[in-house]
């Protein structure tokens, strides 16, 4: 079974943008099972991991936890990474986490963005920081967010 990877950096419990990425994934789930096949959904709330990062961000080791993100991430078959939008840009949790990631540790792996704002706006945000960073990590950026 392939495994779909919701990485949200959503702040909130609720959060707006978990929401729009698990609806996301409903939606790839329906298509993959309508086709099919089977489809694993895992989701790694970021903001769980707030003091694992700053303690990975001051000393370069990761705690467990940490580890256990990177490696359901990196293992991956797909990705959704969702982040609110924050001062023009991605938050720092999200940058946070996908700083901790190997520069070729998402190669290969499709990856569709999410981003939530306030206004109309923010709607560059997607092409002018997020595809970025993710096109660094050699991840396959659909074209779409």
């Amino acid at each position: 079974m392939k495994t779909l990877v919701i990485v949200n950096a959503g702040l909130g419990d609720p959060s707006t943008t978990r929401q729009v990425a698990q609806q996301i994934a409903d939606a790839t789930v329906r298509q993959v099972t309508a086709a099919g096949e089977g489809l694993d959904v895992q989701v790694i709330d970021v903001r769980t991991l707030a003091a694992d990062l700053a303690t990975y961000m001051t000393t370069f080791i990761a705690t467990p936890a940490l580890e256990d993100a990177r490696r359901t991430v990196t293992g991956a078959d797909a990705l959704i990474a969702a982040t609110p939008v924050f001062q023009g840009s991605y938050s720092g949790l999200f940058k946070m986490f996908f700083d901790t990631l190997d520069m070729k540790s998402l190669a290969g792996i499709p990856v569709t963005m999410v981003a939530t704002a306030g206004t109309a706006r923010h709607s560059m945000v997607l092409d002018f920081a997020v595809r970025p960073l993710l096109s660094f990590l050699h991840a396959v950026v659909l074209p779409t967010g």
